[in-house]
């Protein structure tokens, strides 16, 4: 038969790390791909979150750097170092706008088209196409693709705390990264990576920041002794760490926000909410297209990204798997070589994902924790080796730290590998 009308070979909805790579991808290999983005191309990622808050720890390195300069044998001429956070911010704002021009620039030379505007599915009329309705500035349009890929990202999620709601004074990470004064007071609700990093920057850069983790532990991904060796170093910079801790209440008021930590209120000028996201399609409409999805929102694919609709594909935050850029975008690639109809494509081992955490000292991992690989069976054998012993952790200054290695002492295989130091 005829192949049905469309309107482009691909849609691609978002525009963040895993959307942008798509549809660059797409380009290369000769379809014909819509963008559509809501907010700001580059998504969450290159706009609010990663490269804002790699901007802002940055300066805080910069800091801590020049603070320990006379040990180096570095003369200030007397002045006591510090932080102009106006400058800070305008620097952030200069890296944001350089990244996603680059982004934009990709686009324009890959000729794909990009539209600012927000789309849905629409209720199905042929087999062979997938209707959406994308609603931009010039009104409503119908647009058929013969394939889509949802890439729309994630959204903050509150933790369940009598009281608490974002505003002037309670923000998500982002809010934390893009804002242009530095707070005096902070508390960081979440110390998975993103709270770490939030409490590792302000804290270095003068703020008093109680960092409050629910769990036992820190990183609570990351293996015990490094989350332990961690908070040791946090302490060091204005931190105050709180493990084990549930926040009961909070009251958001005009100068500051009470939290009641253990029975116990306590003011800060500002609160971050780092305690998890949720996948961003709620206003997808997925129920048009049958779209399977868990109770998180997670949508549910195969290796190849493909979801329960044969020509509907989900990558980055709204798949599963960590909410990682480099991950969304490796995604892009399984999905649009698989609607190429390339052979041999394979999909993402999980736990073969590399994840870092940009505090400092820095935190990087990949594959099993011990705790983990003794779980599913392996017959557990640990290296481990204090950065102390290594000559170049001596010349640097910063001697904390440690490599850990994960093998099976059966096949000799490699199943974790764990970083912590400068």
């Amino acid at each position: 038969p005829a192949p049905v009308a469309h309107d482009y070979d691909l849609l691609v909805v978002g525009g963040g790390p895993a959307g942008y790579a798509a549809a660059s991808r797409a380009a290369q290999l000769g379809k014909k791909t819509l963008c559509v983005e809501k907010d700001k191309l580059g998504g969450r990622c290159l706009n609010y979150a990663c490269i804002p808050a790699k901007a802002v720890l940055r300066s805080a390195d910069v800091l801590a750097e020049v603070q320990q300069a006379s040990s180096f044998g570095v003369t200030l001429d007397g002045e006591t170092p510090g932080i102009d956070f106006s400058v800070v911010a305008k620097r952030r704002d200069r890296v944001v706008r350089t990244m996603t021009g680059g982004v934009g620039g990709l686009m324009k030379k890959h000729e794909v088209l990009v539209v600012e505007g927000e789309a849905t599915f629409a209720p199905p009329t042929e087999a062979a196409v997938v209707d959406l309705h994308v609603m931009t500035a010039d009104g409503l349009k119908l647009v058929r693709a013969a394939n889509v890929v949802v890439a729309t990202g994630s959204v903050a999620q509150l933790v369940p705390v009598e009281g608490l709601a974002f505003g002037a004074r309670t923000v998500d990470t982002a809010g934390a990264w893009l804002q242009g004064e530095r707070p005096n007071t902070l508390a960081v609700i979440g110390a998975g990576a993103s709270g770490v990093e939030v409490a590792s920057a302000f804290g270095r850069m003068g703020t008093q920041v109680t960092l409050i983790e629910a769990l036992p532990q820190i990183l609570p991904a990351e293996e015990p002794e490094i989350a332990e060796s961690l908070a040791k170093e946090l302490a060091k910079q204005n931190v105050t760490v709180l493990t084990g801790t549930q926040v009961e209440r909070a009251q958001e008021g005009a100068g500051a926000v009470q939290l009641t930590i253990n029975g116990q209120p306590q003011a800060f000028e500002q609160v971050v909410v780092a305690a998890g996201r949720a996948p961003d399609v709620s206003r997808l409409n997925l129920a048009a297209y049958g779209v399977a999805a868990d109770e998180r929102g997670t949508l549910q694919v195969g290796p190849d990204q493909r979801t329960s609709h044969q020509q509907i594909f989900a990558i980055g935050d709204v798949a599963p798997g960590p909410a990682l850029a480099h991950k969304a975008s490796e995604e892009a690639v399984i999905a649009i070589e698989t609607i190429a109809g390339w052979t041999g494509v394979h999909g993402l081992e999980h736990n073969n994902i590399p994840r870092v955490t940009f505090c400092s000292p820095q935190v990087a991992s990949i594959g099993l924790t011990q705790a983990q690989a003794q779980a599913v069976g392996h017959d557990v054998r640990v290296g481990s080796f204090p950065l102390a012993a290594a000559g170049a952790a001596t010349v640097y200054g910063d001697r904390s730290g440690l490599v850990k290695i994960i093998g099976d002492s059966n096949s000799g295989q490699i199943v974790g590998a764990h970083a912590f130091g400068a």
